[in-house]
């Protein structure tokens, strides 16, 4: 037994980026994954898994809500995941081929949220390595200050399949493709029925499956 004590590791994980990339490589029966378990495959002996904080939004179609809310609600059994929502807002975008103004939906906060918790996290030593889970190359200002408030603290970056940021790849301690992780991917999937501790059983969508 190590007579030091264990390397805390927290995750943050863009859920956006994380599921655009699983959609992206066509592994949506991956969306049904449980997501601590997941990341724990990744953890040493000598480490210590915190907590796995996702950042997400609510969608407004209704039935991509509904799935949501499943996945949140499976996984929210475990008391190391933890959730924070940001909100869509409409957003007008000029069309390239008519010029005309069509209506989309944007995801707002979630980058905001990912980096002040990063941030609020090593401040407090909640943590001695953090792990983003990101492509996204806004988050490159939440990882310079934690370099330079504490700069024995170690930060991974875990590029979502089909998505890559050299900027936070230079800044990164070490980083991981989870690209090539479809072995562990499947071995992380939710079962296709689950009850939940309210006694609520709960089915993965057949979209997923």
């Amino acid at each position: 037994m190590s007579p030091y004590p264990k390397q805390r590791i927290c995750i943050y994980v863009d859920g956006f980026n994380f599921y655009y990339g699983l959609k992206s490589k066509g592994w949506k029966k991956y969306y049904w994954l449980d997501v601590v378990k997941f990341f724990e495959t990744f953890i040493k002996p000598y480490q210590e898994l915190i907590e796995v904080t996702y950042f997400s939004a609510r969608p407004l179609n209704a039935d991509q809500r509904k799935r949501q809310d499943l996945f949140f609600s499976v996984n929210g059994e475990n008391s190391k995941f933890q959730l924070e929502l940001g909100r869509f807002l409409p957003k007008k975008i000029k069309c390239n081929k008519c010029g005309g103004l069509h209506e989309t939906f944007e995801e707002k906060e979630t980058d905001v949220k990912i980096a002040t918790k990063m941030i609020q996290d090593v401040v407090n030593d909640k943590c001695d390595i953090t792990i983003l889970v990101s492509a996204d190359s806004d988050l490159v200002p939440p990882i310079e200050f934690i370099r330079k408030f504490k700069s024995s603290h170690k930060i991974f970056v875990y590029f979502p399949p089909e998505r890559f940021s050299s900027n936070l790849n230079s800044l990164a301690n070490n980083t991981k493709k989870l690209g090539g992780s479809s072995t562990t991917f499947e071995k992380c999937l939710l079962a296709d029925t689950i009850k939940l501790s309210d006694e609520l059983e709960v089915e993965r969508p057949l979209s997923w499956r």
